[in-house]
């Protein structure tokens, strides 16, 4: 039986650690090339190992998403390497944290550079590449982006930015077998939430309003990204698919 990615090339942004880390092992795994982008080579290498170990084939690109030349160059030269470019995962991110009333307009800027510039780089270039020949984009955007976030405005406002742009980005791809899906993670056990997740406490009180009453694994989120890159969702495009245990749930109701 073949692999679900077999001689794909898959280029994955954010890839040192977490969800973006998950992915990449996932993807190797099911057979891809796997193109690991990140701002520093040590994790990265890191992941780079653990794909090798496993028999996978992987490569790593030091690019910051939040360059554009930095960031383009790279996927270019992915595709110019190895005659294609068949999925792109925009998983990179950066937030900052701190009340509107507080929040300095550079502050507000630095949530939509590396989230929303960075994706819409990203998924221009792929879109260039993939003419042709078909391809999948998979944007993560956050639960953030749906419900808003207290303290956390700017992410909130570039999470919901991505999934929208994420529908046009469908509806202009479709006619090309270009698709565009996203992912919406809610609360994942990774370095960026480590803060939050912190002690027990903060931990339990964090499960309490989660339906299924825990935090979600990087794995979890890896498997719902392999889906809507694969071929096995090749008639869905423009769709955002929650990953957060039911936290987006409107008829879940916290009673405790």
């Amino acid at each position: 039986m073949s692999k679900r990615l077999q001689d794909k090339v898959a280029f994955v942004t954010g890839a040192g650690s977490g969800i973006g880390a998950a992915t990449a092992l996932r993807f190797a795994e099911e057979g891809a090339l796997v193109v690991l982008c990140g701002r520093r080579a040590q994790p990265l290498e890191a992941v780079l190992e653990q794909v090798v170990a496993a028999g996978g084939r992987a490569e790593v690109a030091v690019a910051d998403v939040s360059d554009e030349q930095a960031y383009v160059a790279a996927l270019q030269a992915t595709a110019q390497r190895h005659g294609r470019l068949d999925i792109l995962v925009n998983n990179a991110m950066a937030y900052t944290w701190g009340g509107i009333d507080s929040m300095t307009t550079a502050d507000w800027h630095a949530n939509f550079t590396t989230t929303v510039d960075g994706t819409f780089w990203g998924t221009r270039t792929a879109m260039q590449l993939m003419q042709g020949k078909g391809g999948s984009i998979v944007n993560i955007a956050s639960i953030c982006g749906l419900f808003g976030t207290a303290w956390m405005a700017g992410y909130s406002a570039a999470k919901a930015a991505v999934i929208n742009f994420s529908r046009a980005a469908a509806s202009e791809g479709a006619a090309h077998n270009i698709r565009c899906n996203v992912i919406i993670p809610g609360v994942v056990d990774t370095p960026a939430t480590a803060g939050m997740l912190g002690d027990a406490r903060a931990r339990a009180n964090t499960e309490k309003v989660i339906p299924m009453r825990r935090v979600g694994q990087p794995h979890e989120l890896a498997n719902a990204i392999l889906f809507l890159a694969s071929d096995e969702a090749s008639y869905v495009t423009g769709a955002s698919l929650a990953v957060d245990g039911g936290r987006g749930s409107d008829l879940y109701t916290v009673l405790e």
